[in-house]
This record gives structure tokens, C-alpha cells and sequence, in this order.
């Protein structure tokens, strides 16, 4: 990852300057400058400056999800102001009811200048405003923008609409699934990290069955899951059985994951862990706080989903049982020995630009250009990990977060959400990571991606799946819990998927073929 320092050369810096030139701006001359809106100050010591008036600050109005309990006060965005010479308003909702706002706002054509959605799933279903023209088209200006222009193509193309680019996205690590499991009952039992699926089924059953704490107590149960069949356990099980990532190709035509046998074995997978009372049983009801108290309450012995959760998870185990040791693992063999996981399409949101707010292309390139000195180290670090000596220090040339949790929680999570691109092209520091596990975790992440089954419709479109794929999508996911928990067979899930296909499937499946 990139580790540079926040400079900005010359040639970058004459291609900015004209592009603010169009919002009445100036750019710096200096070779040490940073991209920033309107800064007209120059760093070049050739130059005496000092009686320019500073360029006015460009006003910008954020619009974004909240994923703390609290706004987040000024703190940062003072500092993000000054390092950008920008105004900025920052309109925060929780994320529980963003969807809402987004949608009230967009129909009363009141949304602002700069709109983070919600999820992947949201910008799906804004497709068809995008198509419509509500939103600025940006791909033609991003080669003006020297840190903007350094986005990842491939990404970029899992964004665009029709071909064309009308979003910046929040990069994200394309494969971070895996096991997190109690290494000190592993080693009570002489248990290996699993290396398949039946070492893993092995590991779940002894973790319930043999006692692994050695109290001679009936109290322990091998898997903790959560009512999320993404982020909790089925996906990446069903990612390691070969199941295809959302779609697939058979015979040459693109079809749903859940109509291929892999899914059907791995909700079997899941369906006997159930049965033998190995799991909590009831975990299309469990909420993800309570799968995690679960694990470190000294209950639950595994948990699958992101193997980056290691740090809080491990932290709690080790306050309720002081002796524990957690680690993780992935790359998990399925029944006829390959090995594969799931991925997402390198993003977990984006930012549209919608033209109610942004009057004319001038307006557009300077809000831009605010954008392009976020993708800074200077700016980036400053938004995703706060400022150095209070909310993080830099040891080994990363940064390390402070012991105050509360603190960055409260100050910065709110602001970390929404930074553009990733450490690769931003240049924002890594972490410091002196917990073992998390280290191996990271290992983990970098092999998982060279063998990621990716999602063949990423940057395909289908009207019907924009309109209906998220209610369709619902009866699949009754379908596939009703399974597992015994009250439908194979018929009852065949009947559903046949449901399916004929309140807009069917047309789902044609749209995406058409399409490819």
C-alpha cells in the first residue's frame, strides 16, 4: 500500500488549476502544494504571496448515513476544511432510516449537492433515477483530477450505469469472509484450523460435544450465526461449497445462485449443524450483537463472517474469560477440493451528484476538486483516522489508534464512512496491528482474493431487478431459512424459486442474459 507524502507535482497541479480556474479559483503554483478547492496561496518560496486574498471557500452540503449513535461534532470537519479551503455541511441520518430520508428527499427534489447512499442495494435501486438524468455523469471529468483519475478502473466499471460513470465509490476489501474461532479449545481437543468443510463440521461438533473448556459442563455450542444470510455464516459457507457470488453461468446462461446444487448444499451444510443442536438454533431471530455476545461471552466457539472483527472480538472474550485465545482462518476446501470465497465488487457505497443541487458543470468541477484533495494522504488520514497525537499516533509508519475508543468513535467514525477510494490510491496510512491474530487476518484477506468468485452482473443492469430485486430477494431468503429450518424440502424450495420466476424472475434472469 501507498505511503506518500501529501504532494501533488507540477504537471498535476497546472491540470487542477485550470479545472478551478472554471469556479473562479485559483490553484497553487508551489511543487510542495496539495490539491485543494479554490487555494490560492502559493508554497513556492520564489514567490512572495502574502497580500493575495485567500480564494473564497467553496460551500458544500454532504448528505450521508449515520452509523454511530451520535453526530459527530466539528471536530474533524474543521480541520478537513482548512486542509481543502471548503465550507462544509455535513447532513447526517441514521442509518437504519436513511433509506427513507434518501427517498422523501430525492421526491422533493431536495437533495443536495453531494448524496453518499446506503448500501450497494440502494444504488441498485437508484439506477433507474440515473438513467432518468437526476444525476450528474462524471466519467468525463475524472482525467482532470489527478488523485480522483487514480481510482480503480476495475472498480469504477462495477459502478457505472449503461457504460457510464456517474459515482465515486468507498473502496473496501474484495474478500474479507472467514472463520473466527477459539484456538485454545482447537488446542484442548487437538484440533487444527480446518482445512475443509468436514474439518470444519468436525470443529463445530467437538466444540459443542467434548467439552472444550474442560469444566465438565454441558454449556458451549459450536457455531454462533446472526438473521443475515450475507454478512453472517451461510454466504461464505455456500462460497466454499463453489456456490456462485449473487449470479452464475451454467450452460452459458446467467442464473441466480440460489438456483444451483452448491446452494442447496450448503443450506444442508447449515440444516444438519442445526438439527444436531450444534449452533444456536434460533438464528434467523439472533441480531449480530447478540451472535457476538454469544462468542465472547465463552458460549460459542466459532463465528464466520469478516475476520477483520478478530480485534473487538477477542478484545470482549478475553474481559469474560481471561485464559481464551481466538484466531482465524480461511481458504476453506469444499467437498470436491477447491477452494473459493466469495467477493464483493470492491466497494460498500458511492456518492452521486445530483443535478437538482449542482447547477452547472463549473459547480460540479469544483465539488470535485473537494474530492480530489480528500483522495490525499493529509486529507484521508484526517478523515478516516482523526488527528495524529489524539486519535491515533504513527508507529512503524502506520497509524495505531488511540486507547480513548469513545473518543475517535464519537469524533470520527462518522467522517471515516465516507472516504473516497482505499489506502492503494488514497495513500491513507495503514493500520498498526500488534494483535497476531489480526495480523494473519489481513494475510488471509490478500490470499482470499486470489480465489474470489466475482459477481458476473456486477456491472450489468435489469429494470426488473432494480425495481423489484429487493422484495424478490426477501422471498428467497424466507425460502432459504425455512429449509434450514426443516419446515419446506427441496419441493417447497423448488416451488419458491418457480414463486419467484414468475413475479418478475423470470424477467430478472432474461434482462441480465440480454445484457452480458
Amino acid at each position: 500500500m501507498k505511503r506518500k507524502p501529501a504532494v501533488v507535482l507540477l504537471s498535476t497541479l497546472v491540470a487542477l488549476t485550470m479545472v478551478l480556474s472554471a469556479c473562479g479559483g485559483n490553484s497553487n503554483k508551489g511543487t510542495n502544494a496539495t490539491s485543494t478547492p479554490n487555494s490560492s496561496t502559493s508554497t513556492n518560496g520564489n514567490n512572495d504571496n502574502s497580500s493575495e486574498t485567500p480564494a473564497k471557500p467553496t460551500e458544500i452540503t454532504i448528505m450521508l448515513p449515520l452509523n454511530v449513535a451520535e453526530t459527530p461534532p466539528d471536530t474533524i470537519k474543521n480541520e478537513v476544511e482548512k486542509l481543502t479551503n471548503t465550507k462544509l455541511t455535513y447532513q447526517f441520518f441514521p442509518a437504519d432510516t436513511y433509506e427513507e430520508k434518501l427517498n422523501a428527499s430525492f421526491a422533493t427534489g431536495s437533495l443536495p449537492q453531494v448524496v453518499y447512499l446506503k448500501n450497494q442495494a440502494t444504488f441498485m435501486q437508484m439506477k433507474e433515477a440515473i438513467r432518468d438524468g437526476q444525476f450528474w455523469e462524471i466519467g468525463p471529468y475524472l482525467e482532470e483530477f489527478p488523485n480522483l483519475n487514480k481510482l480503480k478502473p476495475e472498480i469504477l466499471n462495477n459502478t457505472k450505469v449503461d457504460g457510464k460513470l456517474y459515482s465515486l465509490y468507498i473502496g473496501r476489501p474484495l474478500a474479507r469472509q472467514g472463520i473466527i474461532y477459539r484456538k485454545d479449545w482447537a488446542d484442548n481437543l487437538g484440533l487444527e484450523a480446518p482445512k475443509t468443510v468436514d474439518d470444519l463440521y468436525e470443529m463445530i461438533e467437538k466444540f459443542t460435544k467434548a467439552d472444550p473448556d474442560g469444566n465438565n459442563v454441558d454449556d458451549t455450542i459450536g457455531l454462533a450465526d446472526r438473521n443475515d444470510l450475507v454478512y453472517g455464516a451461510f454466504k461464505t459457507v455456500a462460497s466454499w461449497f463453489g456456490t456462485p457470488t449473487n449470479w452464475g453461468e451454467k450452460d452459458g446462461k446467467l442464473l441466480p445462485e440460489f438456483m444451483f446444487e452448491e446452494y442447496v448444499q450448503a443450506m444442508d451444510y447449515i440444516k444438519k449443524i442445526r438439527d444436531n443442536g450444534l449452533m444456536n438454533v434460533d438464528f434467523a431471530g439472533t441480531s449480530k450483537t447478540d451472535q457476538v455476545a454469544l462468542f465472547t461471552s465463552g458460549k460459542a466457539g466459532v463465528y464466520i463472517g469478516s475476520m477483520q472483527d478478530i480485534n473487538s472480538l477477542d478484545k470482549d472474550l478475553v474481559k469474560n474469560v481471561p485464559d481464551a485465545n481466538a484466531s482465524v482462518h480461511a481458504l476453506v476446501e469444499g467437498p470436491g477440493g477447491n477452494v473459493s470465497t466469495w467477493a464483493i465488487p470492491g466497494y460498500n457505497n458511492v456518492v452521486l451528484f445530483p443535478k437538482t443541487a449542482i447547477k452547472d458543470e463549473a459547480e460540479l468541477k469544483s465539488v470535485l476538486a473537494y474530492f480530489d484533495a480528500m483522495m490525499t494522504p493529509e486529507v484521508a488520514n484526517m478523515m478516516y483516522w482523526g488527528i495524529e497525537g489524539v486519535h491515533y499516533t504513527v508507529e512503524d509508519g502506520k497509524a495505531k489508534a488511540s486507547d480513548d475508543k469513545e473518543l475517535t468513535e464519537r469524533e470520527v467514525k462518522g467522517f471515516r464512512d465516507s472516504v473516497i477510494g482505499e489506502p492503494e490510491t488514497n495513500g491513507q496510512l495503514e493500520a498498526y496491528i500488534d494483535l497476531e491474530a489480526r495480523k494473519l487476518a489481513e494475510q488471509f484477506v490478500v490470499d482470499n482474493e486470489k480465489v474470489a468468485i466475482h459477481d458476473p452482473t456486477a456491472a450489468l443492469d435489469s429494470a426488473t431487478f432494480a425495481e423489484k430485486g429487493t422484495q424478490l430477494q426477501e422471498l428467497i431468503n424466507d425460502a432459504t431459512y425455512k429449509y434450514m429450518y426443516g419446515s419446506i424440502d427441496r419441493a417447497g424450495f423448488d416451488a419458491a424459486i418457480e414463486d419467484w420466476k414468475s413475479r418478475g424472475g423470470q424477467q430478472i434472469i432474461d434482462e441480465f442474459n440480454a445484457a452480458k
